[in-house]
């Protein structure tokens, strides 16, 4: 269908990511060339929660890092009403795995950093999904349970970091060399994203290298499977729209039809 929204995978950085010309011109050019959604439905790393769990209404920011100028402390992100969404995922999610509604969860930064770049105005109703399991398979199928939001106009978006090895970072700048274990990992994704080899980007555990050092922990990267999961062919070949490194951390992002 002509008409229906992609769905993408990005890295969101941390908050400095707002005072990187480079990283935040490229998701605001990203955004400019979709079509404009109807909503937007994010799945952030920083919420592992089952079951799956939706963030609350309008609820505020939640302020998920330290140590950063207290300016990232004071920041807000106000979008529109996003009941009307909840009640669509709730209504598409089977009966033996429903939907917690969050009574007070607002947006973490793995949601509104990058949002905040792609859509400034904040007027576009926005609701975080909380990532259930790390289980690829599991992952793809909510990804397909999700799909139908596709044609009526809601933004798919699975949020993390391609790679994340932070304890094993030595230099903290934005233009820092990548480690040898990030640029491995990166370069294996990438062509696995350009074949649309699901099984291998599934089998990362054994089959990438630079494990576990790209992902010691893995909830960045299996936001991925969420956003396969909504293609409407996962063993399609998406867009690989950003790449590069960001403090040593690979930032390649990908968008499926």
């Amino acid at each position: 269908m002509s008409d229906r929204m992609p769905a993408l995978y990005m890295g969101h950085g941390a908050p400095p990511l707002l005072d990187d010309p480079l990283w935040s011109g490229q998701l605001a050019a990203w955004a400019a060339d979709l079509p404009r959604p109807t909503a937007i439905l994010i799945v952030s790393a920083h919420w592992e929660s089952a079951p799956v769990s939706l963030s609350a209404n309008r609820a505020p920011l939640v302020y998920d890092f330290g140590g950063f100028d207290p300016k990232y402390y004071q920041m807000t992100y106000e979008t529109p009403d996003s009941t009307a969404l909840a009640q669509r995922i709730a209504a598409l999610m089977p009966a033996n795995e429903p939907v917690h509604q969050h009574a007070g969860r607002g947006l973490d930064h793995g949601a509104w950093v990058p949002l905040k770049l792609m859509y400034p105005d904040a007027d576009i109703p926005v609701l975080q999904m909380s990532l259930p399991t790390h289980d690829p398979i599991r992952l793809l199928a909510l990804g397909g349970r999700l799909r139908p939001l596709r044609d009526e106009g809601v933004l798919i978006i699975g949020s993390g970091f391609l790679t994340h090895g932070l304890p094993f970072l030595t230099e903290f700048r934005i233009d820092a060399d990548a480690p040898g274990w990030s640029t491995d990992f990166d370069a294996w994704a990438g062509e696995a994203m350009a074949r649309g080899d699901v099984d291998e980007l599934a089998s990362y555990r054994s089959r990438a290298p630079g494990m576990p050092y790209a992902h010691p922990t893995v909830e960045h990267y299996t936001p991925l499977f969420v956003t396969l999961g909504a293609a409407t062919t996962p063993d399609e070949p998406g867009i690989q729209v950003i790449d590069g490194f960001w403090m040593g951390l690979s930032k390649r992002s990908l968008q499926v039809a």
